[in-house]
């Protein structure tokens, strides 16, 4: 996953043509592991035949960005859980989809 970071500051961000801290304009393109933490989840059933997860996620690298959680029930996910990315899932193609990791990694920070 692309992100930006800015070059005055450091702090980082997504999709982002000003940074949200000092407003600068010099935002250097990084690229992220895709691992994070579930800060926020819900269950949402609109637009689809069944219920899925959407959850805000923040990334190891800072950013806030919101996407969808496999691997479990919908309303199994949830706040604190560890997540990476699904391997095969294309963030360019517009929807990032994450997936949790082991259950032992649980109680990790």
């Amino acid at each position: 996953m692309i992100h930006q970071r800015c070059r005055w500051c450091g702090t980082t961000s997504f999709r982002r043509l000003l940074c949200p801290v000092c407003a600068a304009s010099d935002l250097e393109t990084v690229r992220s592991d895709g691992r994070g933490v579930v800060i926020e989840s819900h269950v949402v059933h609109r637009h689809r035949g069944v219920a899925h997860n959407e959850s805000l996620v923040r990334f190891d690298e800072g950013f806030v960005f919101r996407c969808r959680v496999v691997g479990s029930a919908p309303h199994m996910v949830w706040v604190g859980a560890r997540v990476r990315p699904l391997p095969g899932s294309d963030p360019l193609s517009g929807e990032l989809v994450l997936k949790l990791c082991e259950t032992d990694q649980r109680t990790d920070s």
